[in-house]
């Protein structure tokens, strides 16, 4: 024990031996404070951005504290293809998050990074072939459905393919629907709240940013009714209502 503790020990009349565990608890509370007060974490994030939403919703479950650094995506803003962001993130997309001076992208890759810093509540089920299956789920959200949706690919096909709103809300649709079809296939037999039981995991992570996509561009669900039953449960879930895009749209 420093010299400081025994002074206030001496100074209290508490016993030394009692002193020592007291001054050793202190000194714990103190480095674990320390230690996570060190990782500040910083998103970069839209409010719309379906992969900032799961970011947020991981967080938001977990507990974690972050500053949000919005990127205005908007088309007449462009935020980020800016030339400070760029110097940041070189892919120029959110989301991206800032750990000790150095940002990363990449949601999915974030997701897991999140999941093994804090690793309670998991993000995944507890048997390994579940694990394997809500990989695979949010994997079809976050690579077979979102990237085929992407605003980029939207700005290609109207600004140099000449597609007209019908044409790309078409092309929005059918994307989603096809791999709605696939999941709701798979998974239109379970009798839990959530797809893997009780708990929220990635996949319904995945899952509610993209049917809170196809809502905005008026998709028809009504083909999918587990799909939609586990999105109406998570809207009850404290986490997916703090990280909706509402709480973070720009005043």
């Amino acid at each position: 024990m420093g010299r400081a503790w025994n002074m206030v020990a001496h100074a209290t009349n508490i016993p030394q031996d009692a002193f020592n565990v007291f001054a050793i608890c202190n000194e714990i509370a103190l480095i674990t404070e320390n230690t996570e007060s060190a990782l500040v974490l910083k998103l970069y994030s839209y409010w719309r951005s379906s992969a900032s939403y799961r970011l947020r919703i991981a967080l938001e479950m977990k507990g974690v504290a972050y500053d949000t650094i919005s990127i205005d995506l908007h088309p007449e803003v462009k935020q980020h293809q800016s030339d400070a962001y760029r110097r940041l993130n070189p892919q120029m997309r959110v989301p991206a998050i800032e750990v000790d001076g150095e940002v990363i992208g990449q949601s999915m890759a974030i997701l897991e990074w999140i999941d093994e810093t804090w690793p309670e509540p998991s993000l995944f089920p507890d048997d390994p072939v579940d694990r394997l299956k809500a990989r695979a789920f949010a994997d079809t959200v976050a690579s077979d459905i979102h990237p085929l949706n992407n605003p980029s690919v939207l700005a290609i096909l109207r600004n140099q393919l000449g597609a007209d709103k019908a044409a790309t809300s078409r092309w929005y649709s059918d994307w989603i629907q096809l791999g709605f079809a696939a999941l709701e296939t798979q998974f239109k037999d379970g009798d839990t709240p959530y797809l893997f039981g009780d708990c929220p995991t990635i996949a319904e992570i995945c899952l509610v940013p993209q049917i809170y996509n196809a809502r905005r561009f008026e998709v028809d669900l009504t083909a999918f009714p587990r799909l939609v039953a586990v999105d109406a449960v998570c809207q009850s879930h404290v986490g997916f209502r703090a990280a909706a895009p509402e709480m973070f749209k720009p005043a």
